[in-house]
């Protein structure tokens, strides 16, 4: 190998190592973020839990089991797709991509993109949008996400949209993120409380009324919750293997460029010797 080529190798070298520094560096900033968002996700969910039991106990209710927001009908389903702001996470986006274009194959579809990368994904494809105003998922608040609640709510009371489904990625462990759906509205009142009919004052249908753009919100920040702590786990494993993939490039680069300079200087022996033979 000529010393040109051995320059080639070690710019090569220099060049994975600049990479491999930025890897490093966002892994550790991706591991800063996963402590904070898996105890944001963790701290959700009993809330969600505390609304999921709530409307199990109202759908048991006799007067409001023909409610409309227990209503199954014919029409277009809302599909809150909940991704990224970012990339470099991996199969993360993806997977929220292509788990909903499985479940959109057969309906009429129209989509709510939480996260700059649902965004895009939506308007390059040209899908109808029903809002653009969770452009970033990461400024998401539990204000932001009450106020996008009452939106859909309303809408499916005046029958705009008949079904909502959630679309997002479920925090397991660190290493360990499945992507997951589950219908919002109508209610389907799964609870695992006992059979009895609850006790209340007031009426049900109002009651139901004041608690579903509630119980939307809690549902949509528990999701955007466990959204941003599995993308901070996909992206720190993906880091993880791009900065061992790294070492292993790194490593045979200088095996090439170490081999090319023993090449080099044997060459360099050889001639001496002949030289001096030859006088």
């Amino acid at each position: 190998m000529s010393g040109a080529s051995m320059n080639d190798v070690k710019a090569r070298i220099k060049s994975v190592q600049s990479t491999m520094q930025i890897t490093k560096a966002m892994e550790l900033v991706a591991t800063s973020k996963l402590r904070r968002a898996k105890e944001r996700a963790e701290n959700t969910r009993p809330f969600y839990q505390l609304l999921s039991d709530a409307i199990g106990a109202l759908h048991r209710v006799s007067d409001v089991r023909d409610s409309v927001w227990m209503r199954h009908a014919e029409g277009k389903t809302l599909f809150v797709m909940i991704a990224g702001d970012r990339g470099l996470a991996g199969g993360y986006n993806a997977n929220i991509f292509r788990m909903t274009e499985q479940l959109a194959a057969d309906c009429d579809a129209v989509y709510l993109p939480v996260g700059k990368k649902a965004l895009e994904y939506c308007r390059h494809r040209g899908y109808p949008i029903y809002t653009e105003s969770c452009e970033y998922v990461a400024n998401l608040g539990v204000g932001d996400a009450l106020a996008v609640a009452e939106q859909i709510s309303e809408s499916f009371r005046l029958g705009d949209v008949t079904s909502v489904v959630l679309v997002y990625t479920k925090f397991v462990s660190m290493i360990s993120q499945v992507p997951v759906h589950e219908t919002v509205l109508p209610l389907s009142g799964e609870s695992a409380a006992d059979g009895k009919e609850p006790l209340f004052e007031g009426d049900a249908e109002q009651l139901l009324a004041d608690i579903v753009p509630d119980y939307v919100g809690g549902v949509l920040y528990s999701a955007v919750a466990e959204s941003l702590a599995s993308e901070s786990g996909a992206r720190r494993s993906a880091m993880s293997a791009a900065n061992k993939n790294a070492g292993e490039m790194i490593d045979s680069l200088m095996l090439q460029y170490n081999r090319a300079r023993q090449a080099v200087i044997t060459q360099e022996i050889t001639e001496i010797v002949s030289g001096a033979e030859a006088l």
